[in-house]
């Protein structure tokens, strides 16, 4: 009976103390607290990873930090930090041209081979350990730019007012070589599962995945490739161990001995957790970044194919146990289609399904909408594009994987004074989304400026974003949608001609996450009685 009255005291006050926080961090006006409700509130830390760039000698690199005015209400949120720094590096010799991979020998327990400091698998340190852009404020980005062939991968947190909303963009520009082209990646949150339709190692690309370690214990991971008939043969991506703060990029061809053109990779962290990114280099489409696609689910949305693609290709897997039957529309600016010969999409379970859509858009906006066919299974599924623009040897690609709904807020981070084409969608019927854009003020100066945008339910809507008044240096934009407005869902494209070749890269601008609905608690002391 004691033990009991000590555990149902100890519930009384650990429900008091939530309730406190809740009321220390809930913003000025914030929703008024019921026992049994909840309220939003915006996040008190947030952590971001970026990949290492490129090894090229003629790349360079812009990083963009941004986090959104105003996103951290409430007088009792301290100022706040945020900040990258740099990461140790674990590399193969065994893997390639460029060392890179992090497999391990012997299975389980084995030890990762190193070509840096020692043979034992312990990460190379980085060359220096100075912040990377840190901001000092919100409303404002900070931009830095490096070409350096070495630039490390980057490991960074944010607390305060600048945690919710905080986002970093990195873009590199080569200029020469099978990785030449545009590639751009908004700097990935870290997790312990990630699907990536679209990778390929067959012998015109190389694709590594960067898997970075944020934290201060091992993390290790499982690799698994899928192909048309399901698992690849020769799989060899068991028990990858990646050191604390530290990132293995893993070359995928290494990993089994079936090349395949039209393959998903999906990365699960057994212990720990990291961030994970697709680089992908063509012999003749140049390269990017493959983000993630959103978490498998019946119907997704692939946002702003650009209007003058000349090819798109989509790789698809049902993950699950179950076959998806789906249907196959393209929201263009009047409304859903069904392009020519794909009025349906029949998935196997753990197999890649690839078609080439040829040039869909037809010289008009479009996102790519799968939902369930009438009837069918509503099986799960995950997806992405391969999208490139140009013809000939003057072709570049960029890479569009499936995006979450902006529900409160989404950012894109690197803007410049041209070359930014923002694309929303609003996919289904009937549903208007209304959203406001802001640009905010420029690194280097400028003043904010917001503009509303309708998106008729069923359609696609590409414009040239807003440009902050008086604008000097890079600025970030901010997709917030109005209350009761349909789903909606955003990208971002920047285009960067090089010598004739159409340079570009898409980057899907999900919610940011910058806030969280924490449940109310109130103090019951009927639970004290018998």
């Amino acid at each position: 009976m004691k033990r009991t009255m000590m555990s149902l005291i100890g519930v009384a006050v650990a429900l008091a103390a939530v309730s406190g926080v809740a009321a220390v961090a809930a913003p000025d006006g914030g929703a008024k607290e019921t026992p049994g409700s909840g309220t939003r509130l915006p996040v008190q830390r947030s952590a971001l990873l970026c990949p290492a760039p490129t090894s090229s000698e003629v790349g360079e690199t812009t990083y963009t930090a941004f986090s959104p005015k105003g996103a951290a209400a409430g007088t009792d949120v301290k100022k706040g930090t945020a900040k990258l720094l740099p990461a140790g590096t674990v590399r193969d010799a065994g893997s390639g041209d460029d060392g890179k991979s992090g497999k391990k020998q012997g299975g389980k327990g084995g030890k990762a081979k190193g070509s840096g400091a020692d043979s034992t698998g312990q990460s190379v340190a980085p060359r220096d350990t100075k912040p990377v852009v840190p901001l000092q404020e919100a409303g404002k980005p900070v931009t830095v730019t490096t070409d350096r062939s070495d630039a490390p991968a980057l490991v960074g947190t944010a607390d305060g007012t600048l945690a919710p909303g905080w986002t970093v963009q990195q873009t590199t520009s080569v200029a020469a070589g099978s990785g030449r082209g545009l590639l751009g990646l908004s700097c990935t949150t870290p997790d312990t599962t990630f699907w990536f339709p679209g990778v390929s190692t067959a012998t015109d690309r190389q694709d590594y995945v960067h898997l970075t370690n944020p934290d201060s214990t091992p993390a290790v991971v499982d690799l698994e490739l899928h192909g048309k008939d399901g698992s690849l043969t020769g799989s060899a991506g068991e028990d990858i161990s990646v050191p604390p703060h530290t990132t293995v990029p893993v070359l995928l061809s290494t990993l089994t001995t079936s090349p395949t053109t039209n393959a998903a990779l999906h990365v699960v962290a057994r212990e720990g957790r990291v961030g994970a990114a697709v680089q992908a280099s063509d012999t003749k489409l140049g390269s990017d970044w493959l983000p993630a696609a959103a978490d498998p689910s019946p119907s997704v949305v692939l946002p702003g194919i650009p209007k003058d693609a000349t090819s798109v290709r989509l790789v698809a897997i049902a993950p699950g146990e179950s076959d998806a039957d789906l249907k196959v529309q393209l929201a263009t600016p009047t409304g859903l289609i069904t392009p020519a010969g794909l009025e349906s999409l029949h998935l196997k379970s753990g197999m890649t399904t690839a078609v080439d859509l040829k040039d869909v858009t037809k010289g008009e906006a479009g996102s790519l909408v799968l939902t369930p066919s009438d009837g069918g299974s509503k099986a799960p599924v995950a997806a992405a594009l391969r999208v490139t623009r140009g013809k000939g040897d003057k072709q570049e690609m960029a890479f569009i994987p499936a995006a979450r709904p902006v529900e409160k807020r989404a950012t894109a981070a690197d803007n410049r004074d041209q070359g930014s084409t923002l694309s929303l969608v609003a996919p289904e019927k009937g549903k208007d989304a209304k959203v406001t854009v802001t640009a905010s003020a420029g690194s280097g100066g400028g003043t904010a400026v917001s503009k509303t945008y309708t998106v008729k339910g069923g359609t696609s809507l590409d414009i040239a974003p807003p440009r902050p008044q008086g604008l000097k240096g890079g600025y970030a934009l901010t997709v917030e949608p109005e209350s009761g407005s349909g789903p909606v869902y955003a990208a971002r494209m920047l285009a960067r001609p090089q010598g004739g070749v159409p340079a570009f890269t898409v980057q899907p601008l999900p919610d940011d996450r910058g806030s969280v609905v924490v449940p109310t608690a109130g103090q019951d002391l009927s639970v004290l009685t018998d």
